[in-house]
């Protein structure tokens, strides 16, 4: 290998603030605290996705709902503000 280009690989302590989880691994992060422990917000013990703990969120209410909203004015109503607009503009 070539000297002086590559980064240093060491043995770093994480540390996850969700869930308290401590655990060594060897990286090219450099530690985030004087601690020199990596500080994570989230990991894959505590997190959604991975406990299964997953909530869904139902969008097709947003979409009625903005269909419903629009729904109201019809193209004939439409075209009838478009033609007087144009006519005054002349």
């Amino acid at each position: 290998m070539k000297s002086g280009i590559h980064p240093v690989y060491e043995t770093r302590t994480f540390h996850c603030y969700g869930c308290g989880e401590e655990w060594t691994t060897r990286t090219t992060l450099k530690p985030s605290s004087s601690d020199g422990k990596v500080h994570l917000d989230i990991c894959s013990n505590c997190h959604p996705f991975f406990t299964g703990k997953q909530k869904l969120i139902d969008k097709a209410g947003r979409v009625d709902r903005f269909r419903k909203r629009y729904a109201k004015v019809t193209p004939a109503e439409a075209s009838d503000k478009t033609e007087k607009t144009d006519k005054t503009d002349k």
